[in-house]
């Protein structure tokens, strides 16, 4: 069994029952054994969440609630999930957070139910079914010209499979759950050796391996949990597309729902490129009935490579007669080539992986562009670059009435993240995912922070530079930068727009800084970086989006966050103009609405890197006088922490040398 069905000494011999109800316990007992068991204390508003989660889900009432960093809120849902009587479903968009939930807080919530309940509910983890190594993979290898190397091949990559195939095998042997994250270190490209997506798969019903099967296991663990945690993408496969991914819940609860919208969104995209049609035709070739169908299929290959070449890259906000042919082609030429596979009967025993694969991806060719042929006014289209040359994506405007729909109207749902309030309210995130902005049918509740941000932190305006230009930084905009970052003795988390801006700012503080170790994103692994980052308080680390939100660097290491400019969406971004587009089509304030609320939200996250504990001290400071200057400047100053806010630019870098100088050793 994979390794969260395996009963242990926190849970009852029989195992937890879903017909079973928990001892009656109030919640304060339960979370203030569960918050004793990391070594803390319940805040007020970690009590003032539990409590109101357990209202929301005993009379099915929607909650929304932001909890500051350092509230405690993963204990603040799990405690009231715990008490629930059915099966509650607790969904994240990051693998770290589900990380700290399986690896620290359920844990905690276990000994704290041991204690007062007597009785211990199961958990499990569901992720899709490319999370996990496939058995059949490992032990058959590869079909037809996948490439997978069945004999000990030399190379890095070959290694890397080698040790993978070691590693499931072990893991099947010890009953446990084949997990990617538990792997030994490996690429991506090594891991696709050794797993399979759900459209390769077999089947339980097919596979000679169904038994040991990794992914299936974790299916039946999550038949019998109490508690089972997830993702935001397979939530939405689930509820909105209506393909079994979770056993029946009853509650849901959306950690990091700030990122709800975006991650359903991401889930709903599809992509579609001659090169992936051209696989589809050779990988198909010898296992249908008559090659005509294959040769056609990549004969529409060719077809939708010559239209692309000849369609300008961006949004397309009209799809042109060849376009609308050749997606036609494309889709009518992979429906053919499906109905002549050949047809596999009961008597050839052992399924041929090859067809299966095969046809998975022809299947995948024909459902991709059936939707881009039928696309609608709902939808939009556009042309970008791919690895392999241009490359067509197509992705829903707006997912509100699918969430609105087919998950809030079936369940009871508590979103939560410590950024909700964007403009000093809720209304603009409800809107994102299908809540009337207005309140109707839900609650919206702030607990607010431990921390003292009017004491711990300064927000700073540069109201003096010019407003930032397209062509990057300015020279009074790299002077300033330099300024705070010398003045901070380096301590510095830089967060840029763009890569190229975090590149030359960084190159540039280097020269001008040397005695400093300036790191930049893409200099090696985040993690490493980060890493470097911690154990040097004098490093400054300069990157862009995959800084602004879930670095978690307390203490001395960064007390000085500098964000370059105001994170508005790229004028030509397809998804995000088109979503301005359709709200001003429905009477509203585009740009308030989607390029506003998306600047306030990673302002909001980015800000958040500064605080993460009641010691912490720094400067938040922003390049860009627009925050004080502009009209809109009020809503996205609205959205972030209640620092004490200045333009007195000698007062700021007399705070950072006066922290520098407190802080070093």
């Amino acid at each position: 069994m994979p390794d969260a069905a395996a009963p242990d000494e926190t849970e009852t011999e029989s195992g937890p029952q879903e017909s079973s109800t928990p001892p009656r316990a109030s919640v304060r007992e339960v979370l203030h054994a569960a918050v004793a068991a990391v070594g803390g204390t319940e805040r007020p508003g970690q009590v003032e969440m539990a409590e109101a989660v357990a209202h929301a889900i005993e009379s099915d009432e929607h909650l929304v609630v932001q909890a500051g960093t350092g509230t405690g809120k993963s204990l603040g849902y799990l405690v009231p999930a715990l008490l629930h009587d059915k099966r509650v479903v607790v969904a994240t968009a990051t693998l770290a957070l589900q990380h700290q939930l399986v690896e620290r807080d359920i844990p905690a919530l276990k000994q704290a139910a041991r204690e007062v309940l007597g009785k211990v509910p199961h958990h499990a983890v569901v992720k899709g079914r490319a999370n996990y190594a496939c058995l059949h993979r490992v032990r058959e290898g590869a079909p037809d010209d996948q490439g997978v190397l069945v004999e000990v091949p030399d190379g890095t990559l070959g290694a890397e499979v080698v040790t993978l195939r070691t590693w499931a095998e072990t893991q099947a042997e010890q009953g446990r759950s084949g997990d990617k994250e538990s792997a030994p270190p490996h690429t991506d490209r090594a891991w696709r050796q050794v797993s399979v997506t759900h459209r390769d798969c077999l089947g339980a019903t097919r596979c000679a391996y169904a038994a040991e099967c990794f992914a299936e296991l974790a299916k039946e663990d999550a038949q019998r949990a109490h508690l089972v945690v997830t993702n935001h993408a397979l939530l939405a496969i689930d509820a909105i597309d209506e393909i079994p991914m979770l056993p029946e819940y009853d509650t849901v609860v959306i950690d990091e729902a700030h990122e709800l919208a975006a991650r359903v969104t991401q889930a709903s995209t599809v992509e579609l490129d001659p090169v992936m049609v051209e696989r589809a035709a050779q990988r198909a070739r010898s296992h249908v009935t008559e090659s005509q169908a294959a040769d056609d299929l990549a004969d529409a290959s060719d077809a939708l490579a010559d239209v692309l070449t000849r369609t300008e890259a961006g949004r397309i906000d009209e799809v042109s007669q060849p376009l609308a042919e050749v997606l036609g082609f494309v889709r009518d030429t992979a429906r053919a080539c499906l109905s002549a596979f050949t047809k596999e009967t009961a008597a050839e025993g052992e399924p041929d992986a090859g067809r299966q694969q095969a046809r998975g991806q022809v299947e995948e060719v024909r459902s991709v562009a059936e939707r881009m042929a039928a696309a609608g006014d709902f939808q939009v289209m556009w042309l970008g670059d791919g690895r392999t040359g241009p490359r067509l994506h197509l992705a829903p405007i707006d997912v509100s009435a699918s969430l609105r729909d087919k998950l809030f109207a079936e369940h009871t749902v508590v979103l939560t993240s410590a950024t909700l309030t964007l403009g000093g309210g809720f209304g603009p995130v409800a809107r994102t995912v299908g809540l009337d902005a207005d309140g109707d049918g839900w609650t919206g509740l702030d607990v607010g922070s431990p921390f003292d941000y009017g004491r711990q932190g300064m927000l700073y305006v540069a109201k003096h530079l010019p407003p930032p230009g397209r062509d990057g930084a300015s020279p009074a905009h790299v002077d300033e930068l330099a300024a705070l970052v010398e003045a901070a003795g380096g301590r510095t988390l830089g967060l840029f727009s763009s890569r190229r801006g975090a590149e030359a700012a960084a190159e540039t503080v280097r020269e001008r800084l040397p005695d400093l170790d300036i790191l930049c994103q893409g200099d090696a692994q985040l993690s490493e970086l980060t890493r470097r980052f911690v154990e040097d308080p004098r490093t400054c680390l300069f990157g862009t989006l995959g800084l602004w939100q879930g670095l978690d660097v307390p203490g001395d290491t960064c007390q000085l966050v500098i964000i370059d400019r105001i994170p508005f969406p790229r004028p030509d971004d397809p998804l995000m103009s088109a979503r301005q587009r359709l709200v001003e089509k429905r009477g509203g304030n585009g740009f308030m609405s989607v390029a506003a609320s998306h600047a306030a939200l990673l302002m909001a996250q980015g800000t958040g890197r500064l605080i993460r504990r009641s010691s912490d001290k720094g400067v938040v400071a922003v390049l860009d006088p627009r925050l004080v200057t502009a009209r809109y400047g009020s809503f996205l100053t609205a959205s972030l922490p209640p620092m004490w806010r200045t333009t007195d630019r000698e007062a700021v870098l007399g705070a950072l040398r006066r922290l520098d100088a407190a802080a070093d050793p």
